[in-house]
């Protein structure tokens, strides 16, 4: 059976693309179910709405008032994922710390990519930190969600090796070609369920 997902984005949504992409060609039993923004100016709302899929636009500025908002528009992001009936949640380019109240939703079922090998490089500008450290090597991974910022366990990685010269442009540039692999057959392990998590560890069962 297909595995149902949402996609949370705030960009131009080309990991969506790359998981719509591997759908189309069957290397991703799956079905992306709606994808949510909390940009209203998002590109990858278009690019959805292009495949013929739902798409929804949560304002952060509707939950200013409440008194824990973060919280309060996670839940309300949530219910929207519910309400299409999603399984399983992607984080692609989704620039919010999701917080424990969304987590709780989708336990072991929400899932992330990062621009850098972690736990190397966590939060923002992953690749301008690889950089100003002077690392050869960086790459990408693929991660359960958890409440730590980038501390869920890691599913899968790729490394790409640092070029003499690279700017935060040309990294990115490189590592992104590798995230639109990793992220669709990341997924796929887990619509196989083939995915299993000991503490810190995530085994692929065969």
């Amino acid at each position: 059976m297909a595995l149902e997902l949402g996609v949370l984005l705030s960009g131009r949504g080309s990991n969506l693309a790359a998981i719509l992409d591997a759908i189309q060609e069957g290397t991703l039993d799956a079905t992306v179910k709606v994808v949510a923004s909390n940009k209203s100016t998002a590109a990858g709302l278009a690019r959805a709405t292009e495949r013929g899929i739902p798409t929804v636009f949560i304002d952060p500025k509707l939950f200013a008032q409440e008194e824990h908002p973060r919280e309060a528009y996670d839940v309300a992001v949530g219910n929207v994922l519910k309400e299409h009936r999603v399984e399983c949640v992607a984080l692609a380019g989704y620039m919010r710390i999701v917080t424990p109240a969304l987590i709780r939703m989708f336990p072991s079922q929400m899932v992330n990519i990062h621009p850098s090998l972690l736990p190397a490089f966590p939060g923002l500008d992953a690749q301008r930190q690889v950089l100003e450290w002077g690392a050869k090597v960086s790459g990408c991974s693929v991660h359960f969600v958890t409440e730590g910022v980038d501390e869920g366990p890691i599913i899968c990685q790729k490394a790409v090796v640092i070029a003499e010269g690279d700017t935060v442009e040309t990294l990115s540039a490189r590592i992104l070609e590798h995230e639109h692999q990793l992220y669709p057959r990341a997924l796929q392990l887990l619509a196989q369920k083939r995915l299993q998590i000991e503490g810190r560890i995530v085994r692929v069962l065969p």
